[in-house]
């Protein structure tokens, strides 16, 4: 065996274990992004049924007492429903077989719930730092929480989420392009 085919050996094994590994870090960001949100789905849940721990540093001491209709249909059973869906966009960035339009559109969706968080955990962060309040007073304890735990959880999301879309899209890019070298 001459040193040629144990190169070639060599660089055709690292070059499918290459491939493998984008393949697992993608599916790794999709179900991290799938389990990000239904905890975040879980929590909103348990709010909108009437749990009370840690919705007054959330939303505010005022909503967390009053709750109003709308509070509880939009900003808690809604945002815990489309927190279901993040994760099935999530569950569909990690998987394999989508092409064309469909594919376009799973990552611009895994994009764009990418961006939204993103923006809006470091806006957020930003404007408390700064001390602007557009809304009203802003408490030291939600202060304290918003910076230490719910901005840095939508960071998260946002960081999970464009892992997953990033990934996704080079992986069907990879398996495209090997399609077209083979058919030549």
């Amino acid at each position: 065996m001459g040193n040629y085919q144990v190169c070639r050996r060599c660089f055709d094994s690292i070059a499918k274990r290459g491939w493998r590994l984008r393949f697992g870090v993608s599916r790794r960001a999709g179900y991290l992004a799938a389990g990000w949100s239904v905890i975040f789905a879980g929590l909103h849940f348990f709010w909108a049924l009437g749990g009370e721990v840690g919705l007054d540093v959330s939303a505010g001491e005022q909503l967390a007492s009053e709750r109003p209709t709308w509070f509880v249909a939009g900003g808690l059973w809604g945002i815990g429903l489309l927190c279901l869906v993040g994760a099935a966009v999530a569950l569909g960035l990690q998987r394999r077989g989508a092409h064309g339009r469909r594919w376009r559109a799973l990552r611009l969706l895994g994009l764009a719930i990418c961006v939204l968080l993103l923006v809006r955990g470091v806006l957020v962060e930003v404007l408390l730092i700064a001390g602007v309040s557009t809304v009203g007073e802003v408490s030291a304890a939600q202060k304290f929480w918003t910076l230490a735990v719910w901005n840095p959880w939508f960071i998260l999301g946002g960081v999970l989420f464009g892992l997953a879309a990033r990934s996704f899209g080079r992986g069907m890019t990879d398996r495209a392009a090997e399609r077209a070298t083979a058919i030549q």
